[in-house]
């Protein structure tokens, strides 16, 4: 090998390469930036309407049909999914997930603006809305006060926004649970009917007076001045003040007719810690940033605020996701040190100074991997970091097989210098043939599709950039320190007592064993077969379930009270939940989110958006339980509280991977709404009665009741009272007018909102002396023209690609695999014929699914090509390249007893495992196929050939299958449900591999061997 002699030759530049890399590893590893979870680039968006008063059915003739029409005929749509509720519409729009994530987001808000003119003019907003894992807040902070004023509360809060808003490190600062502070004008209807004032003039006077008309500019000798106009409102003084009527010149001011104050929304959101009442500030951080450093720049920062508070609010930091990532990576940099120390231990049989320039490699190949992630813009993460442990237990292999061969030369009388440059000579070609099998096997799992593959791809490329960088120095570094530190053998000729134990297994049992299965080729294919077909079995034995539950001591607690329950009931219902809570000595914090969801603290857990009959507690226990000990206090709440009296309580776990609705989901697709109510129904009736499911949700079950305002239209126009005179009427007394903006004179703003006069929250008390002005201005009691009648309407309407579905769900209990509960409720599914234009799927995990492996089989084909095209250039013979891809059942066997030893389930990371785990047995087989081909060409005859390269090279494979195993212990013992499986596929079908196919391999050698 050219590169090889260089390298000897050259000391003096291998030597200042060499140092070179350190370093430039050292610093890459310390300023690298760190995160929990790689960052991902999802081109989905959300669109939220609010049209406050508007009922489900009209919110989708009105806007959802409209925008869904213009937005589906756009390129590159993948799906549109809306969902339709009282006031508010949610379409969450996902593009193909190679397009442009900053170009489709401009797209959209381009469509929407040009359609927003089509749609209702009352509507009170539209928001485009990107949804990038960055969002996830990495801190939650309480301001906890049981007597403070909202103004207090809200002073302070707001101050901590803008200290946290200096940080450069932190984006998206916000505050939760305090309403927004508004004017409300409270208009005394009954004295407006009398004065026969108008609604329309106090609507247009206010509107008239809130615009704010740029007066332009003008040129004065040789400078321009801008024009400044009379602008917006900048008191509430002049707010009162409005003149609203001038008849018979008489001025009629706003004061006159309405009480006008600062005030607050209705309470729509109640938040809580541990129980106290308190608002909660959150922040998100940027791309690219490291999570320990911008911790290390807010903790002072916050520390330092609380000294500023007062004696009646604490803050307390009830979340910190740089605790986590500290925890996990320090967690992973000891299982890091645990594998160094196991593959040391597995490098004794070499011997002190061979082991220690095996070694040598280890903290180069890591220092060019590191230098290579940042390069293609990957941070430090769990998975990242994970590629990194996995790549130790590999990337030594090159090293020992030029080590050991070099040393095998040197024990034949060889120089150092001679047996460094022909033993690389001879093995160089075996060691980039086994490194490229390698790159290949992990080459599908960079390209896999979708999300999935955007959050899996750091830890393949960690594997890839480290074994390639491992190469690289096996053929460099390794022969020019072997040809300066290794020593003539002066000691015992079959090395020291490790290698000579070592030796003495191999020849005592695989000799004996080998000669046996080449007596016998046929019976001991036969046999390796049946093994083979019986780990298949066993696959199907094990089951799949697609990605684990987390591991990070936190879970969700959901309350959902009955329907059209009020914020009162689900806060009552939640108190309660919390004193039990309270009780458990485990449980470190939880955070009560009453009417909406807990923000954002998990990657793929999105806000629940706001909902009277809803509440969620976010439950954090003490950092040091573990894993069992979770699910265990998971599983005796769940039994706990099902049923729950008054409401339906789920305690939700984490889960890995994509954002899935439920594990188990049927979507019923169809026109009629009442249709679909009927067959969901009996879906979930359906889902009750499998076994394994629990909270089975239904969410068309019930149908609300609502209050209709009839109006006698042929009344109404004889009075000369148009119907949106009385739509506006109703809508002011109710939910009120928003007529924009005002900021004071320090910049604070408020919604001005235009009401009837009312005691907090709208009964059904603000129709009573309700007036409706006709063209004329003469007020006329609704009552004359309008009656109140009951009638039922559905909660919500979901859309998915423009058709309405109905989504009946459930979640699996602990003990039962979701494959095995999805192909049960398939087969009852399918054994029931649905109405004609009605059709059902499987959502959930099966969607999950299609989306993590979509596409994947066509990346596996061109990998097996590859695989292939490398073994052809290497041995230039079909038949070489067979005797070597014939190893890969008999890792199957390996990873197949290994998970059902363990308990684990085939998952996205097991088939992972599986295809990288084909690249190392391969590997190793290409060392003994291309010995016993060089043997063959010496002159010796098929058998002997076969038995002296079993012989001999069973020993580097053995070896470099120990320290894969060592560098792999940590990780398959770890906590982590998401990783672990990796490790524990590797290490059974590295073992089942190294035992079976160096018997198994040379028997199929002799039965086909290739020409030389």
């Amino acid at each position: 090998m050219k590169i090889s002699d260089y390298a000897v030759k050259n000391y003096q530049f291998t030597l200042v390469i060499f140092i070179m890399i350190i370093v430039l590893g050292l610093t890459t590893i310390i300023n690298m930036p760190r995160s929990e979870d790689p960052e991902m680039h999802a081109p989905s968006y959300s669109i939220v309407v609010v049209y406050p008063g508007t009922n489900p059915k009209d919110m989708e003739e009105l806007v959802v049909d409209p925008l869904e029409k213009e937005i589906y005929g756009l390129e590159n749509i993948k799906r549109v999914r809306t969902n339709i509720g009282d006031g508010f519409a949610v379409m969450r729009v996902d593009y193909r997930y190679n397009s442009n994530v900053d170009s489709k987001y401009q797209e959209i808000v381009r469509v929407v603006n040009s359609k927003r003119s089509e749609l209702p003019a009352d509507i009170l907003s539209i928001d485009v809305q990107k949804q990038q894992p960055s969002d996830v807040n990495i801190m939650q902070l309480a301001l906890i006060s049981e007597n403070a004023s909202r103004d207090r509360l809200q002073y302070y809060a707001e101050k901590l926004q803008d200290e946290l808003e200096k940080l450069t490190a932190l984006k998206d600062v916000k505050i939760h649970g305090l309403p927004e502070r508004q004017v409300r004008i409270e208009l005394d209807i009954e004295k407006m009917a009398q004065m026969h004032l108008p609604l329309n003039s106090v609507t247009t006077s206010l509107q008239s007076e809130i615009a704010n008309i740029p007066g332009g500019s003008v040129d004065a000798g040789n400078k321009t001045y801008n024009i400044k106009t009379s602008g917006n409102y900048q008191s509430l003084d002049e707010i009162k003040n409005t003149v609203v009527n001038a008849a018979n010149g008489n001025n009629i001011y706003l004061k006159d007719i309405a009480n006008v104050y600062y005030g607050y929304e209705d309470a729509s959101y109640l938040t809580r810690l541990n129980g106290h009442r308190c608002i909660f500030v959150v922040a998100a951080q940027k791309e690219g940033e490291n999570i320990s450093n911008t911790q290390k720049a807010y903790q002072p920062v916050i520390a330092a605020f609380k000294k500023t508070l007062p004696a009646n609010i604490d803050l307390v930091q009830n979340f910190d996701q740089a605790d986590n990532v500290n925890h996990r990576l320090s967690g992973l940099g000891k299982d890091f040190l645990i594998a160094i120390l196991l593959v040391a231990v597995t490098l004794l049989p070499l011997g002190s100074r061979p082991a220690m320039i095996v070694m040598i490699s280890i903290p180069l190949s890591l220092a060019i991997g590191i230098v290579l992630l940042q390069l293609f813009g990957y941070n430090l993460n769990q998975l990242s970091i994970v590629g990194l442990v996995v790549a130790l237990g590999l990337l030594v292999d090159d090293s020992i097989v030029v080590v050991e061969n070099i040393e095998r030369w040197m024990l034949e009388g060889h120089s150092r210098m001679e047996a460094t440059l022909k033993a690389t000579k001879q093995i160089g070609m075996a060691v980039i043939g086994c490194t490229a099998t390698l790159i290949i096997a992990f080459m599908p799992i960079v390209f896999m599709p979708e999300g999935a593959g955007d959050f899996i791809r750091g830890l393949p490329l960690a594997v890839i950039f480290c074994v390639l960088a491992s190469m690289l120095v096996s053929l460099t570094i390794i022969p020019f320190l072997s040809s300066r530190l290794l020593k003539e053998h002066v000691g015992h000729p079959d090395g020291n007592i490790f290698m000579r134990g070592l030796k003495k297994i191999i020849h005592g049992s695989y000799a004996r064993f080998l000669d046996k299965a080449l007596n016998k080729p046929v019976l001991t294919i036969a046999a390796a077969v049946a093994v083979f077909i019986g780990a298949i079995i066993l696959f199907k034995a094990i089951g799949f379930g697609l990605f684990p539950a987390s591991e990070k001591p936190q879970f969700m607690v959901n309350i959902t009270t009955p329907p059209q329950s009020n914020l009162a009931y689900t806060n009552q219902i939640a108190d309660s939940i919390e004193k039990e809570l309270k009780q458990i000595p485990e449980i470190k914090f939880y955070s009560t989110n009453v009417g909406k969801g807990n923000p954002r603290i998990y990657y793929n857990e999105i806000q629940q958006s706001e909902r009277a009959d809803f509440a969620q507690i976010f439950v954090q226990l003490d950092a040091h339980i573990n894993t069992d000990k979770k699910l265990a206090l998971i599983e005796k709440l769940r039994s706990k509280w099902t049923p729950y009296p008054g409401a339906k309580i789920e305690v939700k776990n984490f889960e890995q991977g994509p954002p899935v609705a439920a594990p188990v989901e049927v979507r019923l697709f169809g026109d009629n709404l009442d249709t679909l109510r009927r067959l969901a129904g009996n879906v979930e009736q359906l889902l009750v009665k499998t076994p394994g499911t629990i909270y089975v949700s239904n969410p068309v079950s019930t149908l609300k009741s609502d209050i209709r305002v009839s109006i006698n239209k042929a009344k109404a126009q004889l009075l000369g009272i148009p119907t949106v005179y009385i739509d506006r009427t109703i809508r002011m007394a109710v939910a009120g007018l928003n007529m924009g903006k005002y900021t004071d004179l320090n910049d604070n703003d408020y919604n001005i909102l235009l009401t009837k006069n009312k005691e907090g929250k709208p009964t059904l008390d603000v129709f009573n002396n309700l007036f409706v002005n006709n063209t004329q201005g003469v007020a006329v009691p609704l009552s004359q023209i309008a009656d109140l009648k009951m009638e039922t309407s559905p909660f919500s309407i979901n859309h998915q690609e423009k058709k309405r579905v109905v989504s009946v769900k459930a979640y699996v209990q602990k003990g039962f695999l979701p494959d095995r509960v999805i192909n049960e409720v398939i087969k009852q599914m399918d054994s029931k014929p649905l109405p004609n234009g009605y059709t059902y799927e499987m959502g959930g995990e099966v969607e999950s699914r299609k989306d993590s492996f979509g596409g994947f089989m066509s990346i596996i084909l061109v990998t097996l090509f590859l695989f292939v095209a490398v073994l052809v250039l290497e041995f230039k013979t079909f038949k070489s390249t067979l005797i070597v891809l014939s190893v890969i059942p008999l890792g199957i066997v390996g990873a197949a007893v290994a998970l059902w030893l363990t308990g684990n389930s085939l998952s996205f990371v097991s088939i992972i495992g599986l295809i990288a785990l084909a690249g190392i047995e391969v590997k190793n087989t290409i060392l003994l196929v291309d010995f016993t081909n060089q043997l063959r060409k010496e002159g010796k005859s098929l058998e002997e050939a076969i038995r002296e390269a079993g012989e001999v090279r069973f020993l580097p494979i053995v070896l470099t299958s120990l320290t894969a195993i060592g560098g792999l212990i940590p990780i398959a013992i770890s906590t982590n449900p998401l990783i672990a499986p990796l490790a524990i596929v590797l290490i059974g079908g590295l073992i089942s591999s190294t035992l079976l196919s160096r018997i198994v391999t040379p028997v199929v050698y002799k039965l086909m061997p290739p020409k030389i």
